[in-house]
Protein backbone atom coordinates (compact mmCIF):
# COMPACT_ATOMS: atom_id res chain seq x y z
CA UNK A 1 0.00 0.00 0.00
CA UNK A 2 1.48 3.85 -1.02
CA UNK A 3 -1.09 6.23 0.63
CA UNK A 4 -3.67 6.31 3.37
CA UNK A 5 -5.92 8.97 2.91
CA UNK A 6 -7.54 9.81 6.41
CA UNK A 7 -11.08 11.76 6.20
CA UNK A 8 -12.62 12.16 9.63
CA UNK A 9 -16.26 12.50 9.49
CA UNK A 10 -19.01 14.02 11.72
CA UNK A 11 -22.64 13.57 11.25
CA UNK A 12 -21.64 13.57 7.29
CA UNK A 13 -23.62 15.40 4.87
CA UNK A 14 -24.08 14.94 1.52
CA UNK A 15 -20.21 16.12 1.08
CA UNK A 16 -19.15 13.01 2.11
CA UNK A 17 -20.25 11.68 -1.12
CA UNK A 18 -18.87 14.53 -2.92
CA UNK A 19 -15.48 13.66 -1.55
CA UNK A 20 -15.56 9.66 -1.92
CA UNK A 21 -16.51 10.24 -6.03
CA UNK A 22 -13.48 12.70 -6.00
CA UNK A 23 -11.33 9.70 -4.83
CA UNK A 24 -13.50 7.31 -7.02
CA UNK A 25 -11.92 9.24 -10.51
CA UNK A 26 -8.44 9.33 -9.16
CA UNK A 27 -5.56 9.14 -11.83
CA UNK A 28 -3.65 6.99 -9.82
CA UNK A 29 -4.08 3.17 -9.46
CA UNK A 30 -6.75 2.47 -6.96
CA UNK A 31 -4.74 -0.10 -5.38
CA UNK A 32 -2.41 1.89 -4.80
CA UNK A 33 -3.98 3.90 -2.04
CA UNK A 34 -6.31 2.93 1.04
CA UNK A 35 -9.57 5.42 2.79
CA UNK A 36 -9.73 5.20 6.69
CA UNK A 37 -12.87 6.89 7.05
CA UNK A 38 -13.40 7.59 10.81
CA UNK A 39 -17.31 8.16 12.19
CA UNK A 40 -16.40 10.07 14.97
CA UNK A 41 -19.55 10.98 17.52
CA UNK A 42 -23.11 9.85 16.45
CA UNK A 43 -23.43 6.32 14.80
CA UNK A 44 -26.29 6.04 13.14
CA UNK A 45 -27.71 6.31 10.27
CA UNK A 46 -24.24 7.22 9.52
CA UNK A 47 -22.52 4.37 9.74
CA UNK A 48 -25.22 2.18 7.68
CA UNK A 49 -25.46 4.70 5.02
CA UNK A 50 -21.48 4.53 4.54
CA UNK A 51 -21.46 1.02 5.30
CA UNK A 52 -24.28 0.68 2.08
CA UNK A 53 -22.04 3.32 -0.15
CA UNK A 54 -18.87 0.91 0.63
CA UNK A 55 -20.79 -1.92 -0.78
CA UNK A 56 -21.14 -0.48 -4.36
CA UNK A 57 -17.79 1.31 -4.44
CA UNK A 58 -14.76 -0.35 -5.66
CA UNK A 59 -12.09 2.18 -3.38
CA UNK A 60 -10.52 0.28 -0.35
CA UNK A 61 -12.35 2.05 2.55
CA UNK A 62 -12.03 1.23 6.19
CA UNK A 63 -14.58 2.08 8.37
CA UNK A 64 -13.99 3.25 11.94
CA UNK A 65 -16.60 4.61 14.45
CA UNK A 66 -15.97 5.79 17.84
CA UNK A 67 -18.09 7.76 20.81
CA UNK A 68 -15.85 10.29 21.00
CA UNK A 69 -15.73 13.54 19.03
CA UNK A 70 -13.36 15.27 17.94
CA UNK A 71 -11.36 16.04 14.55
CA UNK A 72 -7.76 15.04 16.26
CA UNK A 73 -8.95 11.95 18.03
CA UNK A 74 -10.49 10.99 14.87
CA UNK A 75 -7.34 11.26 12.79
CA UNK A 76 -4.89 9.89 15.12
CA UNK A 77 -7.00 6.44 15.44
CA UNK A 78 -6.93 6.91 11.65
CA UNK A 79 -3.00 6.98 11.83
CA UNK A 80 -3.04 3.83 13.69
CA UNK A 81 -4.64 2.23 11.12
CA UNK A 82 -3.02 3.23 8.52
CA UNK A 83 -0.94 1.19 6.30
CA UNK A 84 0.67 3.03 3.54
CA UNK A 85 4.10 4.36 3.11
CA UNK A 86 2.76 8.01 2.80
CA UNK A 87 -0.35 9.75 4.58
CA UNK A 88 -2.80 11.92 3.15
CA UNK A 89 -5.27 13.83 5.31
CA UNK A 90 -8.76 15.06 3.05
CA UNK A 91 -12.06 16.18 5.41
CA UNK A 92 -15.29 15.02 4.42
CA UNK A 93 -16.23 18.29 3.12
CA UNK A 94 -13.59 18.69 0.72
CA UNK A 95 -12.92 16.95 -2.12
CA UNK A 96 -10.20 16.26 -4.35
CA UNK A 97 -9.24 17.09 -8.27
CA UNK A 98 -8.27 13.68 -10.68
CA UNK A 99 -4.98 14.26 -10.58
CA UNK A 100 -4.34 15.18 -7.04
CA UNK A 101 -3.05 11.93 -5.35
CA UNK A 102 -0.88 10.81 -8.38
CA UNK A 103 1.32 14.02 -8.45
CA UNK A 104 1.69 13.95 -5.04
CA UNK A 105 2.46 10.47 -5.30
CA UNK A 106 5.17 11.19 -7.89
CA UNK A 107 6.77 14.07 -6.19
CA UNK A 108 7.23 12.35 -2.62
CA UNK A 109 8.81 9.28 -4.16
CA UNK A 110 11.20 11.84 -6.02
CA UNK A 111 11.93 12.63 -2.22
CA UNK A 112 10.30 15.60 -1.83
CA UNK A 113 6.96 16.69 0.47
CA UNK A 114 4.99 17.60 -1.96
CA UNK A 115 2.59 20.34 -1.87
CA UNK A 116 -0.48 20.86 -4.04
CA UNK A 117 -2.85 23.82 -5.20
CA UNK A 118 -5.83 24.79 -2.96
CA UNK A 119 -8.76 26.48 -3.80
CA UNK A 120 -11.09 27.76 -0.75
CA UNK A 121 -14.91 28.27 -2.14
CA UNK A 122 -17.84 29.85 -0.12
CA UNK A 123 -20.31 26.87 1.03
CA UNK A 124 -23.41 26.29 -1.79
CA UNK A 125 -22.55 29.59 -3.56
CA UNK A 126 -19.33 27.97 -5.48
CA UNK A 127 -17.72 31.29 -4.85
CA UNK A 128 -13.94 31.40 -4.87
CA UNK A 129 -12.89 32.78 -1.88
CA UNK A 130 -9.06 34.86 -0.92
CA UNK A 131 -6.76 32.28 0.51
CA UNK A 132 -3.38 32.89 1.92
CA UNK A 133 -2.32 29.27 1.08
CA UNK A 134 -3.83 29.87 -2.64
CA UNK A 135 -1.71 33.14 -2.53
CA UNK A 136 1.76 31.35 -1.65
CA UNK A 137 1.22 28.51 -4.31
CA UNK A 138 0.11 30.44 -7.10
CA UNK A 139 3.41 33.01 -6.09
CA UNK A 140 5.80 30.05 -6.59
CA UNK A 141 4.75 26.49 -8.02
CA UNK A 142 5.44 27.88 -11.47
CA UNK A 143 9.53 28.09 -10.45
CA UNK A 144 10.02 24.19 -9.98
CA UNK A 145 12.66 24.82 -7.42
CA UNK A 146 12.72 23.02 -3.67
CA UNK A 147 12.39 25.01 -0.81
CA UNK A 148 12.50 24.70 2.96
CA UNK A 149 10.40 24.57 5.81
CA UNK A 150 10.36 28.36 6.26
CA UNK A 151 9.73 28.98 2.86
CA UNK A 152 6.15 27.29 2.90
CA UNK A 153 5.22 28.17 6.14
CA UNK A 154 1.90 28.60 5.46
CA UNK A 155 1.19 25.48 4.33
CA UNK A 156 2.10 24.38 7.70
CA UNK A 157 -0.81 25.66 9.33
CA UNK A 158 -2.94 22.65 7.59
CA UNK A 159 -2.16 18.87 7.33
CA UNK A 160 -3.70 18.85 3.74
CA UNK A 161 -2.42 19.75 0.59
CA UNK A 162 0.39 17.69 0.98
CA UNK A 163 1.81 13.79 0.93
CA UNK A 164 3.57 12.92 4.31
CA UNK A 165 5.99 9.89 4.89
CA UNK A 166 4.32 7.54 7.88
CA UNK A 167 7.67 7.20 9.02
CA UNK A 168 7.77 10.60 9.72
CA UNK A 169 5.08 10.96 11.43
CA UNK A 170 5.92 7.71 13.24
CA UNK A 171 4.17 7.50 17.11
CA UNK A 172 3.62 11.07 17.35
CA UNK A 173 -0.63 12.43 16.97
CA UNK A 174 -2.61 15.21 16.98
CA UNK A 175 -3.28 17.33 20.44
CA UNK A 176 -6.76 16.37 21.40
CA UNK A 177 -7.04 19.06 24.09
CA UNK A 178 -7.20 21.62 21.34
CA UNK A 179 -10.19 22.65 19.55
CA UNK A 180 -8.27 25.64 17.40
CA UNK A 181 -5.06 25.37 16.05
CA UNK A 182 -4.16 21.80 16.65
CA UNK A 183 -3.42 21.19 12.87
CA UNK A 184 -1.03 23.69 12.60
CA UNK A 185 0.50 22.23 16.43
CA UNK A 186 0.68 18.66 14.62
CA UNK A 187 2.34 20.00 11.55
CA UNK A 188 5.48 22.04 13.89
CA UNK A 189 5.78 18.66 15.61
CA UNK A 190 6.54 16.65 12.87
CA UNK A 191 8.46 19.49 10.62
CA UNK A 192 11.77 18.48 12.38
CA UNK A 193 11.87 15.44 9.79
CA UNK A 194 10.65 17.67 6.82
CA UNK A 195 13.51 19.13 4.69
CA UNK A 196 12.87 19.31 1.33
CA UNK A 197 9.27 20.90 -0.64
CA UNK A 198 8.28 21.17 -3.79
CA UNK A 199 5.13 22.19 -5.54
CA UNK A 200 2.51 20.10 -8.00
CA UNK A 201 1.36 21.61 -11.36
CA UNK A 202 -1.47 23.57 -10.44
CA UNK A 203 -4.16 20.83 -11.55
CA UNK A 204 -3.06 18.86 -8.28
CA UNK A 205 -6.02 20.80 -6.11
CA UNK A 206 -7.23 20.65 -2.71
CA UNK A 207 -10.86 22.12 -2.78
CA UNK A 208 -11.86 23.64 0.53
CA UNK A 209 -15.30 24.11 1.27
CA UNK A 210 -16.08 27.11 3.61
CA UNK A 211 -18.93 26.55 5.58
CA UNK A 212 -21.30 28.33 8.41
CA UNK A 213 -21.34 27.79 11.99
CA UNK A 214 -18.24 25.04 11.31
CA UNK A 215 -15.69 24.40 13.72
CA UNK A 216 -13.49 26.64 12.14
CA UNK A 217 -15.88 29.38 11.18
CA UNK A 218 -17.71 29.57 14.47
CA UNK A 219 -16.93 32.79 16.37
CA UNK A 220 -14.78 32.49 19.88
CA UNK A 221 -14.68 35.27 22.97
CA UNK A 222 -11.70 36.68 23.09
CA UNK A 223 -11.18 34.82 26.50
CA UNK A 224 -11.40 31.60 24.77
CA UNK A 225 -8.94 32.56 22.08
CA UNK A 226 -6.60 33.78 24.68
CA UNK A 227 -6.54 30.78 26.65
CA UNK A 228 -6.61 28.28 23.78
CA UNK A 229 -3.30 30.27 22.05
CA UNK A 230 -1.23 30.82 25.37
CA UNK A 231 -1.60 27.11 25.76
CA UNK A 232 -0.93 26.68 22.15
CA UNK A 233 2.54 29.08 22.87
CA UNK A 234 3.31 26.84 25.95
CA UNK A 235 2.81 23.53 23.62
CA UNK A 236 4.84 25.12 20.86
CA UNK A 237 7.50 26.13 23.37
CA UNK A 238 7.77 22.53 24.82
CA UNK A 239 8.30 20.71 21.61
CA UNK A 240 10.72 23.30 20.31
CA UNK A 241 12.84 23.01 23.78
CA UNK A 242 12.60 19.76 23.94
CA UNK A 243 14.78 19.16 20.48
CA UNK A 244 16.03 22.55 19.68
CA UNK A 245 18.75 20.84 17.42
CA UNK A 246 16.04 19.66 15.73
CA UNK A 247 13.37 22.51 15.12
CA UNK A 248 14.24 25.39 12.70
CA UNK A 249 13.87 28.11 15.29
CA UNK A 250 12.98 30.94 12.98
CA UNK A 251 10.02 28.36 12.34
CA UNK A 252 8.99 28.08 15.86
CA UNK A 253 9.32 31.71 16.10
CA UNK A 254 6.56 32.30 13.46
CA UNK A 255 4.27 30.00 15.07
CA UNK A 256 4.01 31.50 18.45
CA UNK A 257 3.84 35.05 16.65
CA UNK A 258 0.50 33.49 14.62
CA UNK A 259 -0.76 32.30 17.75
CA UNK A 260 -0.93 35.33 19.67
CA UNK A 261 -1.69 37.34 16.25
CA UNK A 262 -5.13 35.21 16.26
CA UNK A 263 -6.16 35.92 20.02
CA UNK A 264 -7.09 39.34 18.40
CA UNK A 265 -8.79 37.14 14.81
CA UNK A 266 -6.01 38.46 13.03
CA UNK A 267 -4.63 36.47 10.46
CA UNK A 268 -1.08 37.51 8.60
CA UNK A 269 -1.09 38.15 4.82
CA UNK A 270 1.92 36.76 4.61
CA UNK A 271 0.20 33.40 5.68
CA UNK A 272 2.84 32.94 9.14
Amino acid sequence: MKISVVIPSYKPKEYLQVCLKSLEVQTIEKALFEIILVLNGCKEPYYSEIQNYIQKSELNITLLQTDTPGVSNARNMALDRARGKYVTFLDDDDWISPSYLLELYELAESGYVPLSNIIAFKDKTNVELPYYITDVFNRYHNDCLEYNVLQIRSFMSVPYCKLIKKEIIGKRRFDTRFKNGEDSLFMFLISNEMAKFKFTSSNAIYYRRVRENSAVTQKKTLKERLMNNFHLCVAYSKIYWGGVRKYDFKFYLTRVLASIRNVFGKQSKKGY
